[in-house]
């Protein structure tokens, strides 16, 4: 499948944004920077929202006057995909946070759930309907529960951390969001993100 047709926005504000750029244009897909409210003026088919740290990213979306765009454009049906802190943007609830973003996605989500000292660690797991995927996981979040309607794609093993149960869910798909824990994004495998194009054909 070709995907030089589609045009995928990368939000650029703060976080592993590059990353993405770079795995969405091996894949053939045109690629651009949304750093300002101007950028939202083209028509696009799908938004990356990538990891980093959410509460800046979010902060900045508001100072831009860019969130309450990008938060119509999710819920009127934009494909989008969250890694790590995209994640947290999504998520309607955070368990350990008051706050809450876009709020679109109906999951529970645990910031930093494998706790500040675990930097990060790697593993292969499989994910529904793609396939056996390395995982990169920084100071990850995990999903600790999800709506009605939400499919969960892929769970992994807690690692022997103490703070994670077994089989925690780290990737999940809603309707016109993908959002996972870990960052595909530097890792070689492109699935997950050719899974993307595929939802924004």
């Amino acid at each position: 499948m070709s995907f030089s047709n589609l045009k995928i926005g990368v939000l650029a504000v703060q976080g592993a944004f590059i990353e993405h750029e770079y795995a969405l244009q091996s894949l053939g897909a045109n690629v651009f920077e949304i750093r300002q409210l101007k950028d939202l003026n083209c028509d696009f088919d799908g938004l990356i929202l990538p990891g980093g740290e959410s509460t800046v990213q979010s902060k900045l979306l508001r100072d831009l006057k860019m969130f309450d765009l990008l938060q119509e454009k999710i819920q009127k049906g934009l494909p989008v995909f969250g890694t790590c802190a995209g994640l947290i943007l999504l998520a309607q609830n955070l368990s350990n946070d008051a706050a809450t973003h876009f709020a679109t996605l109906p999951v529970t989500v645990r910031r930093n759930a494998y706790g500040r000292q675990l930097g990060s660690f790697h593993t292969v797991s499989e994910v529904k309907n793609i396939g056996l995927v390395p995982m990169t996981f920084i100071r990850a979040p995990i999903i600790e529960s999800v709506g009605d309607g939400v499919e969960i794609l892929a769970s992994v093993k807690n690692e022997g951390n103490e703070m994670c149960c077994d089989n925690q869910i780290v990737a999940v798909q809603y309707q016109n969001q993908l959002a996972v824990s870990f960052h595909p994004e530097l890792d070689n495998d492109r699935q997950i993100h050719r899974h993307f194009l595929e939802m924004c054909c």
